[in-house]
């Protein structure tokens, strides 16, 4: 789930943006429009996650997420005009925000602590396998048609739902099982600094990954290349569990910060496809890594409430999302994307 509606869906847009613009003439004004509107689409889903959870309980969302996987992304696919099409873009950005976080909550109930972190950066790493089959998809695309991508992320979304709503429990919303206990916001300070500057990096990258590979000179398949790459560096994190335990969370994330600003030095200085396409590998990495121990660390200092905990971790991860590319877009004439980067 985490994979098609995260890996895969909310980054659909961005890759077949140049092929969906040719066909139905849309502007870049309108472009940016229906982009800014897939990350209001995610911040609903964000937002709904606790009120469905605490009715319905942590399978519901995540149900919700499949259908607007599912349906937007087949919106998008046999999109007649730009109006469906938007439509469809937005309903299937806003799967990734329903599908995350609630996994939190069904694997307090389901799994034996000690096996908690290792689950949780499995789930997370979706993301990476995801990842790679949008770049799989986006490497066919040119070969038939944009719509492709879209049809087989919709396939995926559907095949994804069925196999949650067999194998995920229909578990009781937790507030029956907690007492109704609060967050403790206190605990969450350093975790969600934390989150603040890695979604500030990985914002930076991803909104100037094509512009950097289109200054390297790379070819127009280079974007789906590079998400390939990125996905595959990003299976690393199947072992943040084990990272985990040796450094604890804080100390992973540091190291996963790291390795991104590693990745962004990188992308700056790029000369040549080598630098650019390594730098994707890196990058994938201190992604995935990074969004896995976000997943831990939540858990971590809020064992009672993982699942809220690390809805608040997404919420100001989505904001600063919203707010980075505006102020890094203001320094960029000026300083020049090399420096910014």
């Amino acid at each position: 789930m985490v994979g098609v509606a995260f890996g895969m869906a909310r980054y659909a847009y961005g890759l077949t943006l140049p092929d969906m613009q040719a066909e139905f003439d849309l502007s870049e004004q309108l472009s940016g429009l229906v982009a800014s509107a897939t990350f209001v689409g995610y911040l609903i889903g964000l937002l709904g996650v606790p009120v469905l959870v605490a009715r319905r309980g942590p399978r519901a969302p995540t149900s919700v997420g499949g259908v607007c996987g599912a349906l937007g992304c087949a919106m998008v696919a046999l999109s007649p005009n730009a109006a469906v099409l938007a439509t469809g873009a937005v309903l299937a950005g806003s799967a990734a925000g329903w599908v995350w976080a609630p996994y939190s909550d069904v694997l307090r109930a389901v799994a034996d602590p000690r096996h908690r972190p290792t689950l949780l950066a499995v789930v997370t790493t979706g993301t990476g396998v995801g990842l790679v089959g949008l770049g799989a998809l986006g490497l066919l695309a040119p070969l038939v048609s944009w719509r492709l991508t879209w049809a087989g992320i919709a396939v995926a979304a559907a095949v994804a739902a069925t196999l949650n709503l067999r194998l995920v429990p229909a578990l009781p919303p937790p507030e029956r099982q907690e007492g109704g206990q609060r967050l403790h916001l206190g605990r969450l300070l350093v975790p969600l600094l934390y989150t603040v500057t890695y979604f500030v990096a990985i914002t930076v990258y991803f909104t100037y990954a094509s512009d950097a590979a289109e200054e390297a000179g790379l070819a127009d398949w280079a974007p789906a290349l590079v998400f390939a790459l990125i996905g595959l560096g990003g299976l690393v994190a199947f072992w943040t569990g084990r990272m985990t335990a040796a450094l604890g969370p804080a100390g992973v994330g540091a190291a996963s910060l790291g390795v991104v600003g590693l990745a962004l030095g990188g992308l700056g200085l790029a000369s040549g496809a080598p630098l650019v396409l390594g730098s994707a590998v890196v990058l994938g990495a201190g992604f995935m890594v990074g969004s896995s121990v976000l997943a831990i660390w939540t858990a971590h200092v809020e064992p009672e409430r993982p699942g809220t905990a690390f809805t608040v971790a997404l919420v100001v991860g989505a904001v600063t999302s919203i707010v980075t590319p505006a102020v890094t877009g203001s320094l960029v004439p000026s300083a020049g994307l090399g420096t910014v980067l």
